[in-house]
Order: structure tokens, then sequence, then C-alpha cells
């Protein structure tokens, strides 16, 4: 049995998760992590001195948690997935590839996550569509006015500068402006080539 962790990271709204969903459905025993699930309840989450809350930053979220999860999925992918109702191929054998794909806008910024990854994603859009896509959905807690270019759109990118002066390698920034069905062939075809590999 081998496995393959793939990281999807990238800008808010920038389509991380359509794109892990669809890759998911592409691969036969993958499934999904994704960090949105792991942010702390909003009485946990610190406010700045503006009032906003931080929900950018990764003490708002349950890394260890997240990281139990990742943990349990290496020591025993098959039975993750049998754990979370997603059954793993019949016709197992020593050279079937179990694949994570971690979703999450600051994956790359945790380090004992970013070691673990064997290929990385990082989808980017302009800022324009960004703020555009974010205004369009709903968020709990809601967006507060000015929070998009008072908190969120700053520390995207504050992050993804630590993230590059981290020397975090082997990244494949992707063009989030692309048509799902473009990103998740340009993607598959690199996953693919790799879980070949591993066989």
């Amino acid at each position: 049995m081998k496995t393959l962790i793939v990281g999807v990271g990238g800008v808010t709204n920038g389509g991380k998760s359509t794109l892990s969903g669809h890759l998911h459905q592409q691969i036969s025993n993958s499934c999904v992590i994704e960090q949105d699930s792991y942010f702390k309840d909003e009485s946990m989450v610190s406010v700045d001195s503006s009032g906003f809350q931080q929900y950018d930053v990764l003490e708002a979220l349950h890394m260890d948690v997240m990281m139990n999860d990742i943990n349990s999925w290496r020591e025993n992918p098959e039975s993750f997935l049998r754990q979370r109702n997603l059954n793993p191929a019949s016709s197992l054998d020593d050279k079937e590839v179990f694949v994570l794909i971690v979703d999450g806008f600051l994956i790359f910024n945790h380090r004992a996550l970013n070691d673990l990854f064997n290929k990385r994603y990082f989808l980017e859009i302009p800022y324009e569509v960004c703020k555009r896509r974010r205004s369009s959905r709903i968020y709990t807690p809601v967006d507060p006015p000015g929070y998009f270019d008072g908190h969120v759109w700053p520390m995207y990118v504050k992050n993804r500068q630590v993230m590059e002066e981290s020397g975090v390698s082997g990244i494949m920034f992707l063009d989030g402006l692309k048509s799902k069905e473009e990103l998740l062939a340009i993607v598959y075809k690199d996953v693919s080539q790799e879980i070949e590999r591993l066989k």
C-alpha cells in the first residue's frame, strides 16, 4: 500500500474546494480534508484593533486536531476511508495508492503539514475577482462591513509572503480564472502521473 498527499491551497474563493472535490471524484481511494472544517469557535478567535476577528491566521484553527486526522489517515488510509463511509476499491493490493487531498488557505504556512505534501497546488485570482466572489457568499459569522479590505485581503498578501519567504518549494501556481474543467485537467494529469510513478 502506497500513499500520496496532495495540497490544494490558495486565496479565499479561489476555487480550492471545487478543485479538491472534483479531483476526489476522479481518483479512486481518495478523500478530502478541508482546513475550513477546523476553525475554532467564534468566542476563541482574537479581535484586532479595528474590531475585526482574526480568522485568517493559523491561531484561529484547531491545527492539532487537523494534524491528528491527517496522521490517522497516514497510519491506515483504508480504515480512515471506511470510517467516513468512503469504501475503498475492492481489489486492493500492495500497489494500490491511497490519495489524501488537503484543501486550505493556510496549508503551506504550517510547517509540519507542509512537510507532508508530495504535490502542492496554489490557486490565484486577482483582488477584484476575489472581492466579488467573497461578497456573493454567506459566511458564519457574516463578514462585517469592510472586512475584506480590512482583514481578508491584507492577510492573504501577508500569509503568501510568509509562505514564499519560508522557502516552500515545489508549488504549482494555478490561474483560478481558468475554467473548472481546465484546472481539473491540469491537476488530474499531474497527480495521475505521480500515482503511476508510485505504482
